[in-house]
């Protein structure tokens, strides 16, 4: 029984990242050298503080990494129960550290694209809706705030799990609106079946919040179903013929 207990010890002592030669060390790589001289795993590493065992941290992170084939999209579509079930020495804690972080990197990459974002047709609204509602297995609801140059504001999620004419708040369209200061609006929903051809309920709500928008001076520029690698623009198709849209984006 001491021996297997000696055996333990040594084996942690020498997986032990202290034991390191300091250059090697994530967290002092980090401070020395910067974060684009860290590999995918080290950073991973930094944020799990220790691994189990059997593996350092970093061993932890290669293999955490592996099971998505090193791709961090993937990685962040990992639930906190598929952490915890599937990777020896994550529990609770280690679990959602990875999951916000992930989501703060996510976070900063759309602040960034959204500030340089200019809407001037369909083409454009949807590439910054597709990832969002791209791959959906429900329906969700989803409106673009722009400002009077056509420039993103904000991107935000009206409603999830199927919608229709009743379910739809537009007060909360509106509040949101106003929050940003936004001139104009682009509506958007999903298609779990991939299909985007319109029904009488899309249309039906798109004319109330259009009508709504009117009585407050925003302008409803589109409405944008995605479905399978594909979209449908209401502007485009002349569904509202009235609208000057992206006109008047100058």
């Amino acid at each position: 029984m001491k021996n297997d207990i000696d055996k333990t010890d040594s084996y942690e002592k020498r997986l032990n990242i202290k034991q390191w030669d300091t250059a090697d060390r994530p967290r002092e790589k980090l401070m020395n050298l910067g974060r684009q001289n860290l590999s995918n795993a080290e950073l991973l590493a930094i944020i799990l503080g220790s691994g189990n065992t059997k593996q350092t941290a970093v061993d932890l992170a290669k293999d955490i990494l592996g099971s998505v084939n090193n791709n961090l999209h993937e990685l962040s579509k990992l639930s906190y129960k598929d952490f915890c079930n599937r990777f020896n020495g994550i529990g609770p804690a280690k679990a959602l550290n990875i999951i916000a972080a992930l989501e703060l990197g996510f976070r900063r990459k759309e602040s960034s694209a959204l500030q340089k974002t200019r809407i001037t047709s369909s083409a454009d609204a949807y590439g910054v809706l597709a990832q969002y509602l791209l791959d959906l297995d429900y329906e969700a609801f989803w409106i673009i705030l722009l400002d009077i140059k056509g420039k993103v504001l904000k991107c935000m999620c009206i409603s999830e799990g199927g919608w229709n004419d009743t379910s739809i708040d537009v007060r909360k369209i509106f509040k949101a609106a106003l929050e940003f200061n936004a001139s104009s609006l682009i509506l958007a929903h999903n298609h779990p079946s991939g299909e985007t051809e319109p029904s009488k309920e899309d249309i039906a709500t798109t004319r109330r919040i259009i009508e709504a928008g009117k009585l407050m001076s925003i302008k409803i520029l589109d409405h944008i179903i995605i479905g399978n690698c594909k979209y449908l623009s209401m502007l485009d198709e002349g569904i509202f013929k009235y609208h000057l849209f992206f006109k008047t984006t100058n």
